[in-house]
């Protein structure tokens, strides 16, 4: 409960945007403000899905980087929406606006979902130019790959856009300008006047009028904001858009109530738990179909529903994984790739076992198996860190590097290369062999204090907050929720075809 609450409040800064100060001197000039314009969008009464909310936490930028990302429902089509944040900043860019914005065309295009993007940004900040420049660069690339895919990407303006920003409306499909408001341009004002010495205000030099009855740029130019939304969303129903995914059977509730899943995990994430206990309370009839139960006992996997959708479920159970659970896993997986299946991975664990038996007994071409199996599954992943994700189990169990398409995170979830404690050993323990083979004394007070720092800067980092803020997952989440979103996003997920893969790397024997 302790890291929910802690949670919710840095979820809180990110909603605040700029703060008071900026949202009433945004609402005094008659503008929506981000979530306000994405809420009117969306059909009554959808799901918004917000991603990336933590994006910047622990830098020196605003939680949440000046922009909202998400996924909901627009005319009946699920929609990746992208919403600049203008209370921050303007609405500026910054290195993690620019990490969010990937990420969030990364989804659209592995999910085959139209962007819409509701743009009032004044382009790069620019005291963090280097960062941004060259490597933004792949923001109007992404745009032009996903229209070349099939994938519609709709634009409206509703304040500035000005420098690269003025490229997003550039390379969109659709593009809609608020009258009075918007104005898209390669330099404003007093950028024209320095370069060309020529004297233009800004609704001559790029106003929604000029680029509705001169440049072309606008194909339609709204009264005002919520005319535009109105706008925006009669371009999707006109799209026509149809999932290729098959469609989901009935949905039935869970037996077991989701409220239990705040006290399932244990605060000490050394101690194992069911995972059994969590499946029950997040798949369809608290049904589940367990494969191999008596083998390799430490990896639970199985068959089940979700909101309606087959799933293919990976588990740890004991933290540990072992020759056979990574054997198990690779089988299961190849499974799941047979009949399409797309496949749910709750982590909670250490990592690999490690030992003189267990290497003679072949656990790195074991381990080496089963994410050999990951990294060539060509359905789709779905990941939830229960609680610890350490080492390579990290990586067998579909960690962000495996590119699952959406990852999110408990409030108590940890996750680093390997726990703090174990981490400040090894290194004191090396440095206490450096010091025996110089024949030097070995200061066991400075041990224990470097000792203690390594334990507290691991432990800070391997919090959930972190690496949400990292952009290494796509949200923390609260347990209760965990059905939900998966359903959110089994949906989406289903909106491209769900094709297993056909050949797999060569599995070590």
């Amino acid at each position: 409960m302790v890291a929910l609450e802690s949670v919710a409040g840095e979820h809180a800064k990110a909603l605040a945007g700029g703060g008071e100060r900026y949202t009433t001197r945004h609402h005094a000039r008659g503008k929506l403000l981000a979530r306000e314009r994405i809420e009117l969008l969306l059909d009554p009464g959808a799901p918004f899905l917000e991603l990336s909310t933590l994006a910047g936490w622990g830098s020196d930028f605003t939680v949440g980087a000046s922009l909202v990302t998400g996924i909901g429902v627009i005319e009946g089509v699920e929609c990746l929406v992208v919403a600049s944040d203008p209370t921050v900043k303007g609405g500026a860019s910054n290195p993690w606006t620019l990490r969010k914005t990937f990420r969030a065309n990364d989804i659209a295009r592995t999910n085959r979902l139209p962007v819409i993007t509701l743009l009032e940004s004044g382009g790069a900040d620019l005291p963090t130019q280097a960062e941004i420049f060259i490597p933004g660069g792949g923001l109007f690339r992404d745009l032009t790959r996903l229209s070349a895919a099939g994938i519609p990407t709709i634009t409206a303006v509703f304040g500035n856009a000005t420098a690269g920003g003025a490229y997003v409306p550039g390379m969109s499909d659709h593009v809609i300008m608020v009258s009075g408001a918007a104005n898209v341009f390669l330099a404003g004002p007093p950028l024209v006047k320095m370069a060309t010495g020529e004297d233009a205000d800004a609704e001559t030099l790029g106003g929604a009028a000029m680029h509705g009855e001169t440049s072309g740029l606008a194909d339609a130019v709204a009264v005002d904001e919520h005319d535009a939304l109105r706008l925006v969303r009669r371009a999707v129903a006109r799209l026509h858009w149809r999932k290729h995914g098959p469609d989901p059977v009935a949905v039935v509730e869970p037996l077991l109530d989701a409220e239990d899943l705040l006290g399932i995990v244990p605060r000490d994430l050394r101690v194992p738990f069911d995972p059994r206990e969590v499946i029950g309370r997040i798949v369809d009839g608290s049904a589940f179909d367990e494969h191999k139960p008596r083998y390799g006992a430490s990896l639970v996997t199985g068959w089940a529903r979700l909101h309606g959708y087959p799933v293919g479920i990976i588990a740890n159970a004991r933290g540990v994984l072992f020759s056979e659970e990574a054997q198990k896993a690779a089988q299961f997986i190849q499974l799941a790739n047979a009949r399409d299946t797309p496949l749910l991975f709750l982590q909670n664990t250490t990592g690999y076992m490690v030992g003189t038996a267990y290497e003679r007994a072949g656990i790195i071409k074991h381990g080496a198996m089963m994410v050999n199996a990951v990294a060539n599954s060509r359905v789709p992943h779905l990941t939830v860190t229960l609680g610890a994700s350490y080492g390579a189990g990290n990586y067998g169990m579909c960690g962000r590097a495996y590119e699952p398409r959406f990852l999110f995170t408990w409030p108590a979830a940890k996750s680093a290369v390997m726990g703090p404690a174990q981490l400040a050993g090894v290194l004191s323990m090396v440095a206490r062999q450096a010091a025996a083979a110089k024949g030097a004394p070995y200061d066991d007070e400075a041990d224990a204090g470097l000792r203690a720092m390594v334990e507290n800067q691991i432990e800070s980092q391997s919090l959930a907050p972190f690496l949400s803020g990292r952009l290494y997952d796509d949200g923390v989440i609260d347990p209760r929720d965990t059905r939900t979103v998966l359903g959110l996003c089994l949906s989406a997920i289903h909106s491209a075809p769900v094709q297993g893969a056909e050949h797999f790397g060569v599995f070590r024997m």
